[in-house]
């Protein structure tokens, strides 16, 4: 017999993928309590214990997804940690790629249930601070790695969206050589090296001598 832990939390399970369903197959729009509980084929009652508006099935999908990842980063740099020079940005590399793999139905529902309540999304960005300012502190050129994160991000988001003209092994092989450390390892410039923005000069922009510069 089961006990009431256990059936709550097969009934709050049962109402997550019935969200994820509702969302992929009629739209983020079509995300209501009464959907969820008929997809699930549960009470409205015995949903709304577990969720009382629809805000909060759409906060535990995410914390439900963050979860997942949180999990498969912390999976890849206990087996790779000895052999990257820059683990934060090895694991977000890593972890988009995952992402683009594992991008429908899931991925592709939550982003558009996301839209619906963009409120939700400062819990990712607050997370993407941390990530970024920790990948800058391991950084020798804190600029390369940024762009080396940025480019899997939009690896994996042209995925996500079915925007990507590359196949998946081109993907991969993307995916792997951003997360190569020593082939950037040439490109890498010493924090001396580097420019700050007031020294980067744009098209036209008139030299102290009055001559613009092309």
């Amino acid at each position: 017999m089961m006990d009431n832990a256990s059936r709550s939390e097969r009934t709050r399970n049962a109402a997550l993928e019935a969200a994820l369903t509702v969302i992929a197959r009629d739209g983020p729009a079509r995300l209501t309590l009464d959907a969820i509980a008929r997809e699930a084929g549960i009470s409205k009652g015995g949903l709304m214990h577990q969720f009382r508006t629809k805000h909060a099935v759409l906060k535990a999908l995410l914390e439900r997804q963050r979860a997942y990842f949180k999990n498969y980063a912390q999976q890849y740099i206990a087996k790779v940690g000895p052999c990257v020079s820059q683990p934060s940005l090895a694991v977000q590399i890593a972890t988009l790629r995952e992402a683009g793999i594992k991008r429908h139905p899931v991925m592709f529902a939550i982003i558009g249930a996301l839209a619906e309540d963009p409120g939700l999304l400062s819990i990712n960005r607050e997370q993407d601070l941390v990530n970024t300012d920790a990948i800058k502190a391991e950084s020798e050129d804190p600029q390369l790695a940024l762009l080396r994160k940025a480019a899997a991000q939009g690896l994996a988001l042209t995925a996500i969206f079915g925007m990507s003209t590359l196949s998946e092994k081109e993907r991969m092989e993307l995916f792997d050589r951003l997360l190569d450390d020593e082939q950037w390892s040439a490109l890498a410039k010493a924090p001396s090296q580097l420019k700050a923005p007031s020294q980067l000069k744009s098209p036209g922009q008139k030299s102290p001598l009055g001559r613009s510069r092309s």
